[in-house]
């Protein structure tokens, strides 16, 4: 894999000079061609006061026009080829270590952002040094007045899913604690990172910022909803449909793969019998569209991860100061699980 950066060139705003910036803004791109005018278009046009920030666009072996177009566009935008499609978390942890600012916002490529995008963020994290993460209010492509994510939750069924998605934007207007950051568009103290690890690259892509703030969250952090940082993402921007083989394979890998690295023994056997629950509601919901099989591909290929030699490296130590922060995230699946029953 060969790694270039196009060269920058800079205006008054946002400044891209790392030493004088607080952000960096990360911008992951595979075949993006349809929607990085949006994307970019938006992004250079947060609210005059917002503070400056730098651009990274990592770009994973695009084959369609999407970097020349940005290259030529935005010559703000630093762009870094990776070569070849190695998924989101190689893609996003390569813009993180180049990133050299205390902050990271993490945006897909498959978005319009909002004038105080920037700004809502950056209020949300700065409130307190224990946050890890913000995840911005992400609408609906279609119909603007309907979520598809106000931050994700994670239940005792080893299920993650978007909180409010499809409900009325307007009924989310609060800010709360969040069980984790949607990767779609949130920001990150990367001081963290540095703690706690990068996201995790065995993933490729999916659950992966789930996976990361679990991590963060078994080390006392906390992430956090910021409503005031609007964002209309189109979904599925890059895999197409809303299921594919693809996606549910590795949906279901990292599924076992998850719940494997994060939960200590214990709570492992606790909970068992929810998580082999979840497993055969979803392999009969899968087999119903076809892709039976499939999920039980990615169930195999989850053990096999997790009991790879890199899965049992990767395995979160537990450690006895740790031990609340368990028993807070188990109460936060328990309180998913009655809002899936709820279909809160």
């Amino acid at each position: 894999m060969t790694l270039t950066t196009d060269a920058i060139v800079k205006r008054d705003m946002p400044d891209n000079d790392s030493t004088k910036n607080r952000i960096t803004v990360v911008v992951p791109n595979y075949n993006g061609m349809k929607f990085v005018k949006d994307c970019f278009d938006s992004l250079f046009s947060q609210d005059e006061d917002t503070e400056s920030f730098r651009v990274l666009m990592i770009d994973n072996g695009s084959q369609d026009e999407s970097v020349e177009f940005v290259r030529t566009n935005y010559p703000l935008a630093e762009i870094v080829k990776m070569g070849e499609n190695t998924g989101f978390c190689k893609a996003v942890n390569e813009g993180i270590k180049r990133s050299e600012t205390p902050y990271v916002i993490l945006l897909n490529n498959d978005t319009k952002v909002e004038p105080g995008f920037v700004k809502g963020l950056i209020k949300a994290i700065d409130k307190e040094k224990q946050i890890f993460a913000a995840s911005a209010m992400m609408k609906d492509w279609k119909d603007n007045s309907l979520l598809d994510d106000a931050g994700d939750r994670y239940s005792l069924l080893g299920w993650a899913f978007a909180r409010g998605k499809g409900k009325r934007c307007k009924d989310y207007t609060k800010p709360c604690n969040i069980f984790a950051a949607c990767g779609g568009a949130a920001i990150y103290r990367k001081e963290i990172f540095d703690r706690i690890g990068l996201f995790d690259e065995n993933h490729f892509a999916y659950l992966e910022d789930i996976d990361v703030c679990y991590r963060a969250k078994i080390n006392g952090y906390k992430c956090v909803y910021a409503p005031e940082a609007g964002v209309i993402h189109f979904g599925s921007g890059t895999f197409g449909a809303r299921y594919t083989e693809k996606k549910v394979i590795l949906s279901a890998s990292n599924n076992i793969y998850m719940a494997y690295k994060n939960m200590p023994l214990l709570q492992l056997i606790i909970n068992l019998p929810f998580l082999f629950m979840g497993c055969l509601i979803k392999f009969l919901f899968f087999v119903k569209k076809g892709f039976g099989k499939s999920y039980l591909k990615g169930i195999k290929e989850g053990f096999k991860k997790a009991f790879s030699k890199e899965g049992r490296e990767k395995k979160v130590r537990f450690k006895p100061g740790n031990l609340v922060n368990y028993i807070k995230i188990e109460a936060e699946m328990i309180a998913a699980l009655f809002q899936i029953l709820k279909k809160n």
